[in-house]
């Protein structure tokens, strides 16, 4: 079964209550994947993404990520448009990137959420626009995201897209640094 695949798989990469193994983690999510399984196929380009276990092949990993992001994984949605962000395993394109973004925080994404909430800050993709990368931001920071807490901070800090706030922006600020950011 695909699922257990994938949850062992898990397992022997995390060390949850199991002897650590990549080597058996990456052979399980390979399996998975070859199954269809969205999340064994998402694991398995994180593998390449991150050259464990098996040779860091980005362009292999956003084929990977491309699969999946298509059957509507925010995860993977999030992987993608990094990549398109950087131009890591494919060619740089910031509008596609925060297409992607788009996807997964529409799920409700903490990740996709703050990523797209910087690319309206930046202008990144999309028409800088303060105050929908702010609304983002918020988003990302209530779910309990350390990157959304600590830009939403920023946001406070330099007035952008808020009124100038620093008691607010030290308490994001803390709020982030607590959860090691």
């Amino acid at each position: 079964d695909a699922e257990a695949q994938h949850a062992l798989g898990r397992c022997y990469m995390t060390v949850d209550g199991t002897a650590h193994d990549e080597v058996r983690a990456a052979r399980l999510f390979r399996k998975a994947a070859k199954q269809g399984l969205a999340n064994g196929q998402y694991a398995l380009g994180r593998c390449f993404a991150e050259g464990r276990v098996v040779v860091q092949d980005e362009g292999e990993a956003v084929n990977l990520y491309r699969q999946v992001a298509d059957q509507g994984l925010p995860e993977a949605q999030h992987a993608l448009g990094q990549c398109y962000a950087m131009g890591t395993g494919c060619v740089k394109n910031e509008k596609e990137a925060a297409r992607l973004y788009k996807q997964a925080a529409e799920q409700g994404d903490a990740l996709g959420q703050f990523a797209l909430g910087r690319c309206f800050a930046g202008g990144r993709g999309v028409v800088q626009d303060d105050e929908k990368a702010v609304k983002l931001l918020r988003q990302a920071a209530n779910q309990g995201s350390a990157l959304g807490q600590y830009a939403l901070g920023r946001c406070f800090a330099e007035g952008k897209g808020v009124p100038l706030d620093q008691t607010r922006a030290a308490k994001l600020y803390r709020q982030a640094a607590d959860q090691g950011v």
